[in-house]
């Protein structure tokens, strides 16, 4: 029971921003409908953009209805270490479709950068990458009290790629920093978080994917968690740990 519970705590963990991002988007959409009922007037170009409006919010929710079934297919993979497929697939777009989701929960208080260098595509499981992605740039807007910064940089670093977040939230504390991979350990506000991402990010990254994740803080700056995946999956036959 207790891992059932952890599992369907960590789901609604996973999917809270792809709905988040499919109510906002729902009331745009509604909001741009109803001028095209009501407008007794509209020029054909004020037509066009309001239509597209409505396409290119469809297309995100697209994006999250996607993410929404590659958490529960992850999940199961997860739980089911070894039934996973590897393929070629590019982080950069990943990380991309994972930045529109978070629009929802950013709003207009947090910029995102990006600085991308031309990686190559990476041997890996790309919707459990997505959930690592998802996790640490939710945990970074948490972290960041009202307006702030989240910058997100990807390298190619010999035979790995280096993924960093950097937000300019509040920081960690020292007290806290070993024990932030610790399942069911959060430092969130009862009911903003349930001390599990950080905790499947690690298994996801190392465990899964042979890669490394760590962090470097400061409380007051900021937090960057550092993220490595190798660009060929070592094939093993011995299974993650549980």
């Amino acid at each position: 029971m207790a891992s059932l519970g952890r599992m369907l705590a960590t789901i609604v963990h996973e999917i809270n921003t792809p709905i988040g991002s499919i109510l906002s988007n729902n009331e745009v959409v509604v909001r741009t409908l109803d001028k095209l009922l009501t407008a007794e007037t509209l020029s054909p170009e004020k037509t066009r953009v309001l239509i597209e409006t409505c396409r290119s919010l469809a297309a995100v929710d697209e994006i999250a209805c996607e993410r929404i079934v590659s958490v529960v297919r992850g999940l199961k993979t997860f739980v089911h270490a070894g039934d996973g497929e590897f393929h070629q697939a590019s982080l950069q777009d990943s990380m991309l479709d994972t930045l529109r989701l978070t629009q929802g929960e950013f709003r207009r208080r947090i910029v995102v950068e990006t600085d991308f260098d031309d990686v190559p595509p990476v041997e890996c499981q790309p919707q459990m990458l997505g959930q690592v992605f998802l996790n640490l740039l939710v945990n970074a807007g948490h972290a960041i009290a009202g307006e702030g910064k989240i910058v997100v940089r990807m390298r190619r670093e010999a035979d790995q790629v280096h993924i960093s977040i950097a937000d300019t939230g509040s920081g960690i504390r020292p007290e806290d920093r070993g024990k932030i991979f610790t399942s069911g350990f959060t430092s969130k506000p009862a009911g903003v978080g349930t001390g599990l991402g950080l905790s499947i990010s690690q298994r996801i990254v190392e465990q899964v994917h042979g890669g490394k994740i760590s962090f470097e803080s400061e409380v007051g700056v900021g937090t960057t968690f550092h993220i490595y995946i190798p660009i060929q999956h070592a094939r093993t036959d011995v299974p993650p740990k549980e």
